[in-house]
């Protein structure tokens, strides 16, 4: 393929910028620049070198540069990568000088999807390059470098390979349908196969749930009566004035949302109106949509006062968690202006009634810190291969619509052509993640939400 190079690092000056130069050709363009020791094409493979970028005599930079040979490379074509200085003008200059060397600009994810074309890496592990570049939480990074290293792809790839085998076998019974005496493919064997496939496929289906939450968040609705103390209790938890707070009831009329990273997991706080009869149309609007938080959200933050703030502990035990509250996620229960109540001690988690006390105001917070982790580390408890692609998601749900009708056909004892189709739309459903079946626009879609340089 023709030489692509472009800058890998992100805009912006900084002490060093990587320019990537593949393709054929690359390192013979990149040796018309440099000037070291030894020239690079003479250089051994996965070795570093010295010198200066210059042209007619004018010097740019001085540099490093990695030399990679054909087909040991992330693209499995030679390249180079240039270290230079970051200044933006270096960078600049030194693309354009490759430019005019011989090479082209290259697009978005251009080196990505040579890589792919190459036969180095898949489609769902190219897919994970971009979700690992664009992680925000360790969560988030574990499961993308779990799916480029091929966590994804080897269990598709298990299921698509023995459905393989028994599709030929069932197609193989179809070429000899003269002789009915003959049966390649063993019909029991086949059942226990698609009962076994269609297994997998829903827990693959059922893992997307925690999958999405990884990458987009762990939704935590933090609801309660107006007044508890909801919109202290988020701008503490965000260490800044997120939301307004007010004494006056039906402050917050809408909620607020905003991200937060604790322990290297990713939660996305909503605020929310609270929770009251009014007459008031707009705060009604905002109560429903507090409702409508708390029965989608996986953590539900359900915020209480002690009934008498100066009462003694034992009877903050009555508070109850409102009965019409809509949850579907786990609850916390968390009782607010703990500093108000008489012979609670200072930093204490929980007491014997399962209640977390804390006092958002003077930031007093960290046993619900820890509670909203414990939370979410049993939310994201997986087996070993979670889906978190839409793209994957939904290929493996056509996979499994058709492995059911393969289990159906058996029940109905359709012919071995009706079964060999239905068996043939698995296959190419699972072929379609890791890029086995795919066409053009798909690609150009999904390389081209990749950042430029990768």
């Amino acid at each position: 393929m023709e030489p692509i190079c472009a800058i890998s690092t992100p805009y912006g000056t900084g002490g060093i910028a990587v320019v990537r130069v593949s393709g054929e050709g690359s390192i013979a363009i990149v040796d018309t620049l440099f000037c070291g020791r030894v020239p690079l094409a003479g250089a051994k493979a996965n070795t570093v070198h010295f010198g200066r970028i210059e042209r007619d005599k004018e010097v740019l930079d001085e540099v490093l540069c990695t030399v990679f040979r054909a087909p040991h490379s992330f693209t499995g074509e030679e390249t180079v990568e240039i270290a230079c200085h970051g200044s933006l003008f270096i960078q600049q200059e030194l693309l354009q000088w490759l430019i005019d060397a011989g090479c082209r600009a290259a697009e978005p994810g251009e080196f990505t999807r040579r890589a792919f074309l190459n036969g180095k890496i898949d489609l769902s592990q190219a897919e994970a390059v971009a979700d690992l570049i664009a992680a925000q939480s360790k969560a988030e990074k574990d499961l993308a470098l779990s799916q480029l290293r091929g966590a994804v792809s080897n269990a598709l790839n298990e299921l698509r390979e023995r459905l393989l085998h028994f599709t030929s076998l069932v197609e193989l019974e179809l070429d000899f349908a003269d002789h009915e005496e003959l049966e390649f493919a063993d019909r029991s064997e086949l059942n226990r196969l698609a009962d076994e496939i269609e297994g997998k496929l829903a827990d693959l289906m059922a893992s997307f749930r925690t999958g999405n939450a990884i990458r987009n968040g762990i939704s935590v609705a933090i609801i309660g009566a107006p007044n508890v103390g909801k919109s202290t209790l988020l701008n503490a938890l965000l260490g800044e004035q997120r939301a307004i707070v007010s004494d006056i009831q039906g402050t917050t009329r809408d909620t607020i949302e905003d991200t937060l990273v604790i322990d290297g997991i990713l939660f996305r706080l909503i605020d929310t109106a609270g929770l009251r009869e009014t007459g008031d149309k707009l705060e009604n609007m905002g109560i429903e949509r507090s409702r409508q938080a708390a029965e989608k959200a996986q953590i539900v933050v359900v915020v209480r006062e002690p009934n008498d703030r100066c009462a003694e502990r034992e009877k903050t035990a009555s508070l109850k968690v409102e009965s019409d509250v809509p949850c579907s996620g786990t609850v916390i229960e968390v009782v607010n202006k703990a500093d108000l109540i008489e012979g609670l001690s200072d930093h204490l988690p929980a007491t014997k009634d399962e209640r977390i006390y804390i006092s958002a105001k003077k930031g007093d917070i960290e046993p619900l810190r820890r509670e909203l982790v414990r939370a979410a580390r049993e939310t994201m408890h997986t087996g070993a291969v979670t889906l978190s692609n839409a793209r994957h998601y939904e290929a493996v749900c056509r996979a499994h619509e058709a492995i059911t009708r393969v289990q159906q056909g058996m029940h109905d004892c359709l012919s071995g052509e009706l079964l060999a189709m239905d068996l043939k739309d698995c296959i190419d459903a699972l072929g379609e993640v890791t890029g086995q079946i795919t066409n053009q626009e798909v690609l150009a879609n999904i390389f081209s939400k990749f950042c430029i340089g990768k």
